[in-house]
């Protein structure tokens, strides 16, 4: 049973990453879109959003990343597939899945769900451009306005030679709003039989089991709910492994929580992201994305609100970086 930890354009890049496959439970991160439109792209943009390619396609934790491509030109993103897969990425994976409104408008991402023949066409020019050992997989949502089109889209995915697929439980139309509509992907399940991971509304211990059981899917993709609770995915993996022992159902009921990544292990993290991040950040900007991640941490820490009220008025990095050196002041 795997984990994936999701792209989310302008938050989990890889400073992120590397900072939450640090607490452990990852088995798999997909980088954000590298978008495609109409040229080979040099290799320093290929290092801009994965510098991990320098590491054997991997964070310094040691877990692999998949690199994400978005367009709608096959023979462009075959072309591109072909050169990225020489720098060693741990798969290639295709986006039809991303909801942005200018992203659809060049026809790009959830917008191709209309489209199945093209879909299929695109992930077969990029199956036969990169080596037979080099993952290809998809993520889509359910469709675009609806979900009429899903089980087409899974279809002409599979039948192009993709490896894996990613279903998050929504439309486009859905955005990300709840719910997540866990009973359509295991609809889709039923017509496709490559490996399908589910994603979506994936918060908590509860949820991911609920999800398995909904789904039929033993593999999660989890995005913000790992972004919230960065011991999320270690909380399924100890759980899941108790249960094993255990010799019961991984979906079944568990009668303790598993150990909890605390704030005060948390606390160092935040200052080795701010460090990663640093490096490729304008300073202008450096607080705006610690606070964003400090946002989505005050859904699990109530630490997390007191850091955010503290640095709220604060903007100059030096100020920020003493302030993160601190001992655990808001303990």
């Amino acid at each position: 049973m795997r984990l994936l930890l999701a792209p989310m354009e302008g938050l989990l890049d890889h400073s992120l990453r590397d900072t939450l496959t640090r607490v452990g439970g990852i088995d798999l991160c997909v980088s954000e879109f590298i978008r495609v439109t109409d040229g080979l792209l040099p290799k320093r943009a290929f290092l801009r959003v994965l510098p991990e390619l320098l590491h054997g396609g991997r964070t310094p934790a040691g877990v692999p990343v998949r690199a994400q491509l978005l367009g709608s030109d096959p023979h462009c993103l075959a072309e591109n597939a072909g050169r990225l897969a020489e720098l060693g990425p741990a798969g290639i994976d295709l986006n039809f899945g991303c909801p942005a409104k200018t992203v659809n408008r060049h026809r790009g991402g959830a917008v191709l769900l209309d489209e199945p023949e093209l879909i299929a066409q695109i992930v077969s020019a990029v199956r036969r451009a990169v080596p037979a050992h080099v993952p290809v997989s998809a993520k889509m949502r359910l469709g675009f306005n609806d979900d009429s089109r899903a089980e087409e889209c899974a279809q002409a995915i599979e039948s192009a030679g993709a490896s894996e697929l990613v279903v998050h439980a929504r439309t486009k139309a859905h955005g990300y709003r709840p719910p997540a509509y866990w009973d359509r992907i295991a609809d889709v399940r039923q017509c496709v039989s490559l490996p399908m991971v589910a994603n979506g509304e994936i918060w908590t211990l509860a949820d991911a089991l609920r999800c398995r059981e909904v789904t039929g899917c033993k593999d999660l993709m989890i995005g913000r709910g790992m972004v919230s609770h960065p011991g999320l995915a270690l909380e399924i993996v100890l759980h899941d492994a108790a249960q094993a022992r255990r010799g019961q159902p991984m979906q079944g009921a568990f009668d303790q929580t598993p150990t909890e990544v605390s704030w005060a292990r948390l606390w160092p993290l935040l200052l080795v992201f701010w460090q990663r991040m640093s490096l490729h950040v304008a300073p202008r900007h450096r607080s705006g994305r610690l606070k964003q991640w400090l946002n989505y941490l005050r859904r699990h820490y109530p630490q997390a609100q007191a850091a955010f009220d503290a640095l709220r008025l604060v903007h100059e990095p030096r100020q920020i970086e003493a302030w993160l050196m601190e001992p655990l002041a808001l303990s």
